[in-house]
């Protein structure tokens, strides 16, 4: 978009669940055109986070800005990916009609999808490898599968901000190595992508950015620049030794 304003900017973002802290005081700022990863021990609010850039959950206090706006005013430039075990996947319905549910946002709740929205999601379908799986029941897909056809449910947006929760999870080798390959294409556009992420091993590959994130926030910024010991292990609470290919 190129609009010299964060992709997202958080301030003082605090988050209870019964009174007890998830996300404590956050301040973050994600420049556009970045592919981050959210990393953090379990419990440390990373989903949250991201349910709270979205407005599923509501904070205490603090503030959350998409370009300069709050999130309800710039919907059409978020795209969501849900975490897996999230999703009812026993839901009648094809792996293309969950593809072109991508499109409502744009076309409002009277418009029904035409033929327009229909090849543009042949055409996502067909970049994560999905075509020949159209009519297919979400529920006879395997778990990389149905992953990929989510991923293609949020390209069809043509969104400028991408949030993926854990869309690594329970996919094999080969569906993880398109996944990133689509996500990097996407940064290479322009697009700005953050992704909750739990293997450290792969985010020096993955990743141009990182935050560090364990119920208050760590650390953020440039891999080269901070995924280092120290943040790992002010982060997991146990010293930690990564490989770190700079």
């Amino acid at each position: 978009m190129n609009t010299n304003l964060p992709a997202i900017q958080i301030d003082d973002l605090t988050v209870a669940y019964d009174y007890k802290p998830v996300l404590w005081d956050i301040d973050l700022v994600i420049p556009e055109g970045v592919l981050m990863a959210i990393v953090g021990p379990n419990g440390a609010g990373k989903s949250t986070l991201i349910k709270s850039i979205l407005g599923i959950i509501k904070p205490i206090a603090g503030t959350v800005q998409v370009f300069g706006a709050p999130y309800k005013k710039q919907v059409d430039k978020v795209a969501y990916v849900p975490q897996k075990g999230s999703v009812d996947w026993d839901f009648p319905t094809t792996a293309l009609d969950v593809v072109m549910m991508g499109t409502y946002g744009s076309l409002g709740w009277i418009k029904r999808p035409g033929q327009k929205e229909k090849k543009a999601s042949l055409e996502a379908l067909e970049k994560v490898g999905m075509l020949e799986f159209k009519s297919r029941q979400i529920s006879q897909l395997s778990g990389g599968q149905q992953q990929r056809i989510f991923l293609a449910r949020a390209l069809v947006q043509n969104a400028a901000i991408y949030l993926m929760d854990e869309p690594f999870q329970g996919v094999d080798a080969t569906t993880e190595k398109a996944i990133i390959n689509i996500l990097k294409e996407l940064r290479q556009a322009g697009k700005t992508l953050i992704v909750v992420h739990h293997d450290l091993q792969t985010v020096p590959e993955y990743f141009d950015w990182v935050t560090f994130l364990n119920v208050k926030g760590i650390a953020s910024g440039p891999v080269m620049d901070i995924f280092n010991d120290d943040n790992l292990t002010k982060t997991y609470g146990i010293n930690y030794k990564v490989a770190v290919n700079q």
